[in-house]
This record gives C-alpha cells, structure tokens and sequence, in this order.
C-alpha cells in the first residue's frame, strides 16, 4: 500500500525547494532500468525543471505554460479579426474594448506570480544573477516588464483585484466581464465543460503577446516525486513509470484538459474512454486549443 510518505504530485516550482531539504529520491538509478521512459520522448524545458544539479528528481506528468485565453468575439466587435501578437497590439485592443463592451478587458489577478514572471522572461538579458542565487530585479529588462505590468492597471484595463474576489472566473469570462485571461491548458477541459454550447466557438487560446512579437512565457506543469524516506518506492516507481505511459497520460488529458508530457502523446490516436471528452479518435496535436 502506497502513503503519501512515498510519492506524491508535485508542482514544478516546488522542485528546488523540497530538493534543498533533502526531502526526494534521486531518480537516475530507476531511469536507468526502466527503458520505457524514453528521455528523447520528453519535452527539453519540462524535463529540466526536475533536473536540480546532476539528478532527475521528478518524472514529468503533464506540462503547462501561461497562455491567453480570449473571447474573439469581443476582439471582432471591435475591429480584431486576430489575437493581437505584440504589446502594442495589445494595449490598442484593450482600449477599443475598454471604450466598447468590456469596461476591464483583462483579468490580471495581483496574487498570482506567474504573468509578470512571463512578461520578464520575455525581455533581454538575465532573470537571475549571481548564478541564480537572486533575482535580477534591477536589471532593465524586469524593470521594462514592471512597468508594462503596471500600466495595465493605471490604465484600467486590469481591476485591481486577487482570485479570492472572482466567484467563478469560467461564469464571468462567459458573461464577457473581461476578454483576456492569462491561465494555463488545464482550463481548457474547464471551459469547454462551463460555457455553454453557444459560446463555444466565442473563445479560444493564443500564446501571450511580447514585446515585439509573440512572446516567451514559463515553463511549468505537474511530476510524481518519490520521497527519500519512502518504504515502498518500488511500488512507488511502479506507479510512476504507469503514469508516464503516453496512452495514460492521453487518457488524463481527456478527463482534466492538462496536456501529456511525453511527445508521442501528442500524435497517437486518441483512446475512447466512454467519457465523453473532445476528440475521441484525433490526435491531441489536432485540438487548436490545446
């Protein structure tokens, strides 16, 4: 019987924080003897997030990245036919709908990291200094993304609020309370099932705009760990090389909308589950949402 002393589901930006406790098993050994897993199968970026120094300490589960989710029929009221691509682009459309239908065109919550942490690896030069040890707050290209960040709420094109004050983001998005939302995939399987059927060609993903282009944005997701204490990490190995597998991480996709971490996922069949989800029988690389 597995606990959860043995293995766990483990954000990504946690990684470096439980590794400097001591708290995970270096993986490298079990890797090593499980040829299934294969390395080149796996997404480069996701794959070092769970490399902390010389060991592999998660096993990618599914990935994710910041990306626009946008309602094109508030866009195309306005005078966009497309997803604006730069920064400048951007600003002229959230002023069109802010003098139009959408009074806050975008939602922007002040207790989420993870926009202004894009908007700054979009710019020039390092995040991080001294090796990594601190962040490059000072450094022109964050003090660039700073300024962009906080222009969208001076302006009023952002409401000054945290997630906590947003009842049901999926029903306000829906009602057209805001036309930008910067979230990741998982919400793709939530509005697909929250909005109903009329609105569900009004809606799609885009990636975020950049300074002079589409731009970068991070690179996260979810990875079963095996803590170092564990008793059974046989068992829990077991678990993990079973949730690795493309057609379960296919099959996990399906039920949740959180993309696989294995790149053959993407262009296998998809399984029918009897589950009702999108796509039953097309490759996942099909869904433009996705």
């Amino acid at each position: 019987m597995l606990f959860r002393s043995d293995v766990a589901q483990m954000g990504n930006t946690w990684l470096p924080e439980m590794t400097a406790l001591g708290a995970l098993e270096p993986l490298d050994a079990w890797l090593a003897r499980t040829p299934s897993i294969d390395r080149s199968d796996q997404f480069e970026g996701i794959w070092a997030t769970n490399r902390m120094g010389e060991h592999t300490v998660g096993l990618p589960w599914y990935v994710d990245t910041r990306l626009l989710f946008v309602r094109q029929d508030l866009l195309a009221s306005v005078g966009f036919g497309e997803v604006p691509q730069d920064w400048d682009g951007w600003v002229r459309c959230m002023a069109a709908l802010k003098a139009g239908p959408v009074a806050t065109p975008l939602l922007l919550p002040t207790n989420e990291f993870e926009p202004l942490l894009a908007l700054a690896l979009q710019q020039d030069g390092e995040l991080l200094r001294e090796g990594g040890r601190f962040g490059n707050f000072s450094g022109p290209g964050f003090q660039n993304a700073l300024r962009f960040y906080y222009s969208l709420f001076e302006r009023g094109y952002a409401p000054s609020i945290t997630h906590n004050q947003v009842a049901n983001v999926w029903q306000e998005f829906g009602r057209g309370t805001f036309a930008f939302y910067i979230s990741g995939p998982w919400n793709i399987g939530e509005f697909k099932r929250r909005l109903p059927a009329g609105l569900q060609s009004a809606w799609t993903t885009a990636p975020l705009p950049g300074p002079r282009g589409p731009g970068a944005s991070i690179a996260g997701g979810s990875s079963p760990v095996m803590f170092k204490r564990s008793r059974h990490k046989s068992e829990a190995w077991r678990l993990m090389e079973y949730l690795s597998r493309p057609q379960v991480q296919q099959t996990f996709y399906q039920l949740t909308g959180n993309l696989p971490a294995r790149r053959s996922a993407w262009q296998r069949p998809m399984p029918s589950t009897g589950a009702g989800a999108p796509h039953d029988a097309a490759p996942l690389a099909q869904d433009p949402r996705a």
